[in-house]
């Protein structure tokens, strides 16, 4: 245990992963909160007056092992977990949220931040201590210091509840992920499959010691298999299966769990004095409350829904004639949406396969970070991973200077969530003097090489890397003094911004010709591939639109109203999508008790912000176009003033410092051929 519980003696402080055993976590965490209480109570007890060094500065940097355990055991929890672990998260989890509480429900520790708070007006403060004064006092007032006591043992309550529930969740659909094959044993039913899912589902079969090949709810095998077999009655039957995981009426079944969340949600905000759950969380975004929010979407939507149909009625009437298929369903969009595209721009995720091995795709996006910001990745052996699958590098800046570690772990296993995404195991920050780096982690589930092939990625999948990858610069080139407006600490419909710009670099030829390579004879990917690329980049933009403002309402359905009149789940969920659907609904499928973005993570009340980062990120590039895409003049802009800053200051007034304006959404609907 003593492991856990002490600052790290290995290289850059990086985490002893293969030293820590399962028994070890539980006692840890409560040494560690006993550490961190301890740390709390020198605050409230000190006999001098609150300042800004004694309490605030204090507060800010207390329990930093305990943060530095929570990264560990949750990150491992979504990429490496197991039964044990995830009953370690069910037991500590409730313990945190207490712990948690007892900081923002404690008095005398908000007497003394109220009197630093009383007194900002006179005190001499930076742009990033003032703004860590007001997130302090925030943390107290909108977390519940203000309430009677008795409301504040309901909002303990409430919030132990939601932890729990919320693990239980993601648990649930992780289960059901799981528990689903599709074991096929005639070859026949193979046909239209590109040879390296067959191959991969080969593997996967004998690996479980069975005959014949199988296909699985994790995305490598998944989203290949509704784009390609032929046959419909299988594909129907996987769309099926991914559509109604947690929705089965067993077990792991989601659909009280998930109004049990939004009515917690609900009753939470009522008692800190907030109309609903929407109102208490956009308070402390871009978007400022819910009924921008849906003007915001509402008016995508006046833009993007002609598009949309328009699009549907043309692959609809592609289908028909291709197929006879007069009504398309479901588990027909994203396989004749791919014969459309291939019949249009000659141009199919096979020919370009080839050209994105993973590796050169991510030296790809070490390359773009190297001519833009001077970063340089050298892999390393030196130090612990958590798996064998994983590689690690030292960041260093032009000057050699040490940046970050940055960890990569591209393939899906048992243990490991479905989807990509960024975290990292070590905040960055600034302590007597000393500049903490960052420990960065890019988590993907890419198809794994097999004996004859390396890992190729489909292009969604090298845009899906260079997203995670911009996450990841916004935490490694994070320079700020406190831990808590550190690297991605920002508003949430900020966040998607340096990730989503990086997506743009994908479709540029400049770029592209640094790692699109053929992996057999290393040509560089043909012009005209590219220009189809870029062509086609808003092929169906209309109707992937339509989907992303979808999931935006469904999420402020649940949660900027009330929820204690739902009572169908599925019913509910059908009404919200009303004005956004194209197919026909599917009886058997609920997407609310799966959508674990909203539900499991920390997205409800913020799925917008993808659509709302969108037009800052097609903004922001229009003016790395206009200069240069590797000008290093509007990139040093764009790190001085967005990737290093943090949550230090408003984030509109970051992105006019870079930009020089506002951001106007012109550049996002003439991007996405909406205008």
């Amino acid at each position: 245990m003593k492991i856990l519980t002490q600052h790290f003696d290995t290289k850059h402080n990086t985490a002893p992963f293969s030293q820590i055993k399962m028994e070890d976590y539980q006692p840890a965490f409560i040494e560690n909160i006993a550490a961190a209480k301890a740390e709390i109570d020198v605050i409230v007890n000190n006999p001098a007056a609150a300042t800004f060094e004694n309490t605030i500065v204090a507060l800010d940097f207390s329990g930093n092992e305990l943060d530095r355990l929570s990264s560990i055991f949750f990150n491992l929890n979504s990429a490496e977990t197991s039964d044990e672990m995830q009953k370690i998260a069910q037991d500590v989890s409730p313990l945190l949220t207490e712990f948690s509480n007892d900081i923002t429900l404690n008095e005398d520790l908000f007497k003394r931040v109220k009197a630093v708070y009383d007194q900002k007006d006179s005190l001499t403060l930076t742009t990033e201590q003032a703004t860590l004064l007001d997130k302090k006092f925030k943390g107290f007032s909108r977390n519940g210091a203000l309430l009677s006591e008795e409301k504040k043992l309901k909002l303990r309550e409430i919030d132990t509840q939601l932890a729990k529930l919320k693990l239980t969740f993601g648990e649930n659909v992780l289960a059901e992920t799981n528990n689903y094959q599709l074991h096929i044993t005639n070859e026949a039913d193979l046909k239209g499959l590109p040879e390296g899912t067959i191959e991969a589902a080969k593997s996967l079969a004998k690996s479980k010691e069975l005959e014949g090949w199988i296909f699985t709810l994790d995305f490598p095998s998944y989203i290949p298999f509704v784009t390609y077999a032929d046959n419909r009655e299988l594909r129907k039957e996987m769309a099926i299966a991914a559509g109604k995981k947690a929705f089965q009426n067993n077990v792991f079944d989601n659909q009280e769990i998930t109004l049990k969340i939004a009515k917690l949600r609900f009753e939470r905000a009522n008692l800190l004095g907030y109309t609903t759950h929407s109102h208490f969380v956009l308070e402390e975004r871009m978007a400022q409350n819910p009924d921008k929010v849906k003007s915001f979407l509402n008016d995508l939507l006046a833009k993007a829904k002609p598009a949309s149909q328009r699009e549907f009625a043309e692959l609809t009437a592609f289908a028909n004639d291709l197929d006879g298929i007069d009504h398309l369903e479901k588990w027909d969009g994203a396989y004749y949406s791919e014969k459309l595209k291939q019949k249009l721009f000659n141009l199919d995720d096979e020919k370009l396969k080839p050209y994105f091995q993973l590796e050169n795709v991510l030296n790809g996006a070490f390359t773009v970070a190297n001519k833009l910001f001077g970063l340089t990745f050298t892999e390393i052996f030196d130090i612990d991973k958590y798996h064998e699958e994983v590689t690690t590098y030292e960041v260093k800046d032009e000057f050699g200077e040490f940046v970050a570690i940055f960890y990569a772990d591209f393939f899906p296993r048992k243990g490991k969530r479905n989807g990509a995404w960024m975290t990292s195991f070590k905040s960055q920050y600034i302590k007597d003097g000393k500049n903490e780096r960052p420990h960065i982690s890019n988590v993907c589930n890419f198809t794994k090489p097999t004996e004859t092939k390396p890992s190729l990625l489909t292009f969604n999948e090298v845009t899906t890397l260079f997203h995670e990858f911009g996450h990841g610069l916004h935490g490694m080139l994070a320079n700020t003094t406190y831990p808590s407006l550190s690297g991605t600490s920002v508003y949430w419909d900020f966040v998607e911004l340096p990730s989503q710009v990086m997506e743009n670099w994908c479709y540029e030829p400049e770029a592209l010709a640094l790692f699109a390579k053929h992996y057999e004879t290393g040509e560089i990917i043909p012009q005209e591939y590219v220009e189809k690329i870029k062509e086609s980049a808003s092929f169906q933009e209309g109707m992937a639109t339509l989907r992303q403002i979808s999931f935006g309402l469904l999420d402020m359905a649940f949660h900027s109203n009330n929820p204690t009149e739902i009572t169908n789940i599925k019913a509910f969920e059908k009404t919200a999508f009303e004005g956004t659907t194209l197919y026909p609904d599917v009886a058997e499928n609920c997407m609310s008790v799966s959508f674990s973005h909203i539900f499991a993570g920390g997205y409800s009340s913020g799925y917008y912000s993808y659509k709302w980062a969108e037009v800052l990120d097609a903004d922001a590039f229009a003016y790395f176009q206009e200069k240069g895409i590797f000008n290093k003049e509007v990139a040093k802009k764009f790190k001085d003033n967005v990737l290093s800053k943090g949550g230090t200051e408003l984030p509109m007034e970051l992105y006019k410092r870079f930009r020089g304006q506002e951001p106007k959404p012109d550049a996002l609907l003439k991007r996405a051929g909406l205008i």
